[in-house]
């Protein structure tokens, strides 16, 4: 069981690992520029390193909790800010903005409950 918790906690850090190093790319930030997001040549890569430590926190089970707060803090306005459906015409790119909008929403969620679980099993230190 141990085991499985630590499988789960790697998986689910997994896409703020990964997806925290592109945000130090030149793409990454236009991208959120063409959403209009203030500051992007900053707040990008702020939170890029935002997402990489909170990965890396829960996944390696280090002050979960607080890696958890992180992604939080990560999650809220990039959901708000990159995937607002709600302003989008083509129905397309609607559902597909949409889909992305709830995947942050359900990845919300499971972050809060670890910021009230912790790691659990097979951790360093919570």
């Amino acid at each position: 069981m141990k085991y499985i918790a630590l499988l789960g906690r790697i998986f689910f850090a997994l896409i703020f690992v990964t997806a925290g190093f592109a945000h130090f790319s030149k793409a990454e930030i236009g991208y959120a520029e063409s959403a209009g997001v203030p500051l992007a040549s900053i707040a990008v890569p702020v939170s890029g390193v935002i997402a990489i430590v909170g990965g890396l926190s829960i996944a390696l089970g280090y002050k979960a909790r607080c890696g958890a707060w992180l992604i939080v803090l990560f999650l809220v306005p990039v959901t708000i800010a990159m995937h607002a459906f709600w302003k989008v015409t083509d129905p397309q790119m609607m559902q597909m903005q949409q889909a992305h909008f709830f995947k942050n929403v359900s990845m919300l969620g499971a972050a809060l409950l670890i910021t009230q679980i912790g790691s659990g099993p097979a951790s360093l230190k919570d």
